[in-house]
């Protein structure tokens, strides 16, 4: 099974073109020049207290506070995806009656 990306920055940035989007990184300078480099304004990105998925990240800048307006629409947008996208992997399982026990239980209770 693949283990899901884990970051230990997120915020969120305006592009150039004036749209809000949330970042992830796991290297804030690095992340920040590259930002830049792309004209984006309003960076804000805050280093995580510990490497989290892309959903637990989201949560986190939620908790924090430090989205208002346009970042804050982003941060729950993005977040509404994700739960959506993670509800798809969840399988349901509904058992209506057992149909045999199973011979190891059986056994054990005899010998009990």
């Amino acid at each position: 099974m693949a283990t899901e990306k884990t970051f230990t920055v997120a915020g969120t940035a305006t592009n150039a073109d004036g749209t809000v989007k949330v970042r992830f990184a796991n290297d804030l300078v690095a992340r920040i020049k590259i930002l830049n480099k792309n004209n984006c304004t309003n960076i804000n990105l805050v280093e995580l207290p510990k490497a989290m998925t892309k959903m637990e990240a989201l949560q986190h800048l939620q908790t924090l506070g430090i989205t208002a307006g346009d970042a804050g629409f982003a941060v729950a947008n993005k977040l509404a995806e994700k739960a959506k996208v993670a509800k798809k992997g969840e399988v349901k399982i509904k058992a209506t009656r057992v149909v045999a026990e199973s011979k190891t239980a059986a056994t054990q209770e005899t010998t009990a």
